[in-house]
């Protein structure tokens, strides 16, 4: 009897914990594409009645995104999503930068010629979605053609470092898409970073990802070009890069 009561727990945990991973995923999408706006208000009860759950897989999820930076949890007020916290943005574009050139002088070493198509391809793809004004897509594509970079230089570890670094900048690039012409402009780096790679260039591949990196900081000398709700300035105390 004591069996089954254990398995019948155990499978209820288990339960939970899918539930769990599930919420944390959803929600973590939707915080870093800003359909949940930074500062904007979490209801466990709605999240829960959404998904069917009780309250419990919704507050392992809020937990695991408050160990990530991307929420509040507030004694006795609420829950809310994270403000985009400014002095952990220059750092993180940093050592994103720092990674990723190490990536790309890899690529350049070791892309073969199918690898290079799949890339072109890649950036096509990042073109009609320009075109398209489909921020979504156009993200998606973004991505993957870092994650490719990576890949093709054998080390797709650089890749998910990168990923744990730069949950905040990817909040605060979403803001940056809609500007005039910054979709086309990142098109354009792409398919310049690309053709060093295939020139085997790597201090050209290199030098260009990074002015590609780097144009995000220069959009942090202008944080009156984004709603400044969205924004805490926490610059006299840091508290560092969230992973």
């Amino acid at each position: 009897m004591l069996a089954n009561v254990g398995s019948l727990t155990e499978r209820r945990s288990g339960r939970s914990g899918t539930a769990a991973a599930t919420i944390h995923a959803l929600m973590r999408e939707e915080i870093l594409s800003l359909r949940r706006a930074p500062g904007s208000q979490i209801s466990e009860k709605g999240i829960a009645a959404a998904h069917g759950v009780s309250r419990t897989p919704v507050r392992e999820a809020l937990l695991r995104l408050a160990d990530e930076g991307l929420v509040d949890i507030v004694s006795k007020s609420g829950t809310y999503v994270s403000r985009i916290p400014i002095s952990a943005l220059g750092e993180a574009i940093a050592i994103r930068k720092v990674l990723e050139q190490f990536a790309v002088r890899a690529a350049v070493v070791h892309a073969t010629r199918s690898q290079v198509m799949e890339m072109r391809a890649i950036v096509a793809r990042m073109q009609e979605a320009a075109e398209a004004d489909d921020q979504d897509q156009f993200h998606r594509a973004d991505e993957g053609f870092h994650e490719a970079i990576a890949i093709t230089g054998r080390h797709p570890g650089v890749w998910a470092l990168v990923r744990q670094v730069k949950l905040q900048v990817d909040r605060f690039r979403r803001l940056t898409l809609p500007l005039q012409g910054r979709m086309l402009l990142a098109v354009a780096e792409h398919a310049a970073i690309l053709d060093a790679i295939e020139a085997r260039d790597a201090e050209t591949a290199a030098e260009r990802l990074g002015a590609h990196i780097d144009r995000l900081t220069l959009n942090l000398g202008d944080l009156n070009l984004f709603n400044p709700d969205f924004f805490i300035d926490d610059r006299a105390h840091p508290k560092g890069v969230r992973t």
